[in-house]
């Protein structure tokens, strides 16, 4: 995953990575998380019910993180002929689960608006406000880790925010296109 974290290989061809490595991968993940969650959410909120789209919303995450995990251990950590140990192919998984734990609170937001009698398409609205709403806290904090201050960290915040913003628009056009 391109995270803009730099990992290497000693001499010995083990990976180097250090806690700031971890938790910007961690971060990263989140963020691709919440974003892949905004477009199902967006792309299928108009046409599947509330138990539908939130099923879907995580099978899919799932299947991100392990394809996006796979790739990533057998295309950078395969070395002579070497597969990754147990023990690094663990420590990847867990360092980028929050891709999938990304979408618990908007998964959960839609059962919570259903509870409160929304529609299923009002439901996956909901949704996505919370997902612009996290993705706004992710750039805010990766900005902060990073050291950003002022108009820096202002424009960091609003691009990740953006990024939910086009999601809404989508579903927005999807639903005027779908009627």
């Amino acid at each position: 995953m391109a995270d803009g974290t730099e990992t290497g290989s000693g001499s010995s061809g083990t990976h180097i990575g250090s806690a700031s490595t971890s938790g910007g991968r961690r971060r990263t993940a989140s963020i691709y998380g919440t974003i892949v969650t905004a477009a199902v959410i967006a792309a299928a909120g108009n046409q599947l019910n509330s138990a539908q789209l939130a099923a879907t919303v995580v099978v899919t995450l799932l299947v991100y993180w392990l394809a996006e995990q796979y790739a990533e251990l057998l295309g950078s950590h395969t070395r002579d002929g070497r597969l990754p140990s147990a023990g690094h192919i663990r420590s990847s998984l867990a360092e980028t689960w929050p891709m999938v734990t990304a979408s618990f609170l908007p998964v959960a937001s839609i059962g919570a608006a259903v509870l409160f009698g929304a529609s299923s398409s009002d439901a996956a609205q909901a949704a996505l406000i919370v997902s612009v709403v996290l993705l706004i806290m992710h750039g805010f904090t990766v900005g902060r880790a990073a050291g950003l201050r002022g108009t820096r960290l202002v424009i960091v915040t609003v691009i990740a925010g953006l990024l939910g913003v086009a999601m809404v628009i989508l579903k927005s056009m999807l639903q005027h296109h779908h009627y």
